[in-house]
């Protein structure tokens, strides 16, 4: 029904990084893609940059808070460890009908969020979803790695989903008069026999309490192991969730209006793109001015993709995502 996202308003370009790391410009872009980044002002929670964008897909949805019967957080940097991230989200939006939790699949997150919401509005058990991503990534990096510092950024998006009833398959899902949005199908993967690949080793009970010897071992920062075969698998995991998609709903890659990946890293997508014989101008990329936001980088791209009339009615999107866990993931919506 709506869609939202929220940026910080701190700037971090790639020159900014020449003045602490031995880097550049042009070393990070070639392999990257990337050319600047957002990053949250130290006062600034995850839960506050949810909000901004929940708030956001609300209006666009015409949706009050009252309305909200379940918020579901995507996330690997909540404001705290207990309560949830979502908890303190839906403090903060006062949604007091709300039943609020987390859920954690690291750069796949926004998908597995929905997937965890359309059970629920499927069975009957709520109507109105918010589904929200939000990540701060500086939060969590080695600053003199400048093999992963180099990749994150902050921000949030979010989405309201209802759920609906048409006595026509072939008809559209309406609500007062205004033809919806609808979520055509969502599929899920997890590896966790290879899920060190991309970790985060401190904070959970195999490393706390939090000590000196584990802040001095920096295991309380991102770490990326094997990553040159990680991307390997990356690129194979994203093109097959694509394409599981769109063959479960009877359609070709090229009958898709757009790609809209989580945004890893710009040659990995230009591989994806090979890989599934399509364009890489069918990829809707945001990668070059907010680098990898984890969960949040889907909802993000959505959002603006809808705003600026990239997406039009009838379009046929398809969200595919790989991340730690290992995750994967992919969902077809016909806009």
């Amino acid at each position: 029904m709506g869609t939202g996202s929220f940026l910080p308003e701190r700037v971090l370009t790639n020159f900014d990084l020449e003045k602490i790391l031995s880097t550049d410009d042009e070393w990070i872009y070639k392999r990257t893609g990337i050319k600047e980044r957002r990053i949250a002002a130290p006062d600034v929670n995850a839960s506050d940059l949810a909000k901004e964008a929940s708030l956001k897909a609300m209006e666009m949805a015409g949706v009050s808070i009252g309305e909200i019967d379940l918020i579901i957080l995507t996330t690997m940097t909540p404001d705290t460890a207990c309560p949830s991230g979502a908890n303190w989200l839906e403090a903060k939006l006062g949604a007091e009908k709300a039943v609020s939790f987390d859920v954690t699949a690291a750069c796949s997150g926004f998908v597995f969020g929905l997937s965890v919401a359309e059970q629920y509005l499927k069975t009957g058990t709520y109507r109105t979803a918010l589904v929200a991503s939000v990540e701060i990534m500086s939060r969590t990096l080695d600053w003199t790695d400048r093999e992963s510092c180099i990749l994150w950024g902050d921000g949030a998006g979010a989405v309201i989903l209802r759920s609906f009833s048409s006595s026509s398959k072939s008809e559209p899902l309406q609500e007062k008069g205004r033809a919806m949005s609808e979520v055509l199908s969502i599929h899920i993967h997890t590896d966790g026999a290879n899920g060190e690949n991309l970790l985060l080793p401190g904070g959970g009970s195999k490393t706390t309490p939090i000590s000196y010897e584990s802040v001095d071992r920096k295991l309380h920062t991102l770490r990326m192991i094997k990553a040159n075969e990680s991307v390997r698998v990356a690129v194979k995991r994203f093109a097959e969730a694509a394409e599981e998609a769109a063959a479960f709903n009877n359609v070709e890659i090229s009958d898709v209006k757009w790609i809209i990946p989580h945004q890893a890293n710009l040659r990995m997508l230009q591989q994806v793109a090979r890989r599934l014989d399509v364009p890489v101008e069918k990829v809707y990329l945001t990668i070059e001015k907010y680098g990898n936001i984890s969960s949040a980088t889907i909802p993000i791209a959505l959002d603006e993709a809808v705003r600026n009339g990239s997406i039009q009615k009838g379009d046929l999107i398809v969200l595919t995502a790989f991340g730690g866990g290992l995750t994967w993931a992919s969902s077809l919506i016909r806009w």
